[in-house]
């Protein structure tokens, strides 16, 4: 556990805190000084996971004792309680390349983030919805290929089918290479059976 001496680089590498909702349902990520305000007000419930980072505050003026906080890696909050399976995760690049394993999902080619780009499998021209049924990861070339075609008319074919990530997936994606043993093995008992992360 790290101590409160660090410089302002070193706090810069703390992880983020997976923030719960009361009944355990993931909500987001938080930074250490967001989990320090909710450890100060009283709203973390209980926690999970090792202490990330110790913070020490000031004197008490009634007995002059050096407060401490442990922030731990997952904290449950009190307030309200989101319904399970309700929230549908906002469609982002970097979500879905992550959702899709950096692969284009046409050719197969592993690709670096700025060499993929969203495709619409029903193309927004001919009526396609920009929602996460419909899109797949696609190198450059591939995209181009396809065009505003449907893949009966180029003869291409999808390695995966597109699906929609709940939300405790979507979280992992958009912290990918960040995230804790802890936090990940927490997420993933909660991702869909279909999730590309469970591989």
């Amino acid at each position: 556990m790290s101590e409160a001496v660090a410089t302002i680089h070193e706090f810069d590498r703390i992880p983020r805190v997976l923030r719960l909702d009361l009944s355990g349902q993931p909500i987001d990520w938080v930074t250490w000084q967001e989990a320090v305000c909710l450890y100060a007000r009283e709203i973390v419930v209980w926690t999970i996971g090792d202490p990330l980072l110790r913070i020490r505050g000031g004197h008490s003026r009634l007995d002059s004792q050096i407060s401490l906080v442990d922030i731990h890696s997952i904290i449950a909050c009190d307030g309200r309680v989101i319904p399970k399976g309700n929230i549908v995760p906002p469609l982002t690049n970097r979500a879905l390349f992550g959702r899709d394993r950096n692969i284009c999902l046409y050719c197969g080619k592993h690709q670096q983030d700025g060499e993929l780009t969203r495709d619409h499998v029903m193309p927004v021209s001919r009526g396609g919805k920009d929602i996460w049924d419909n899109v797949v990861a696609a190198c450059k070339r591939c995209n181009h290929f396809k065009g505003s075609r449907l893949l009966q008319e180029c003869s291409m074919e999808l390695l995966a089918l597109p699906y929609v990530p709940n939300f405790a997936e979507y979280l992992a994606l958009i912290n990918s290479g960040r995230i804790l043993g802890d936090q990940m093995d927490f997420l993933r008992k909660s991702f869909s059976a279909e999730s590309r992360l469970l591989n």
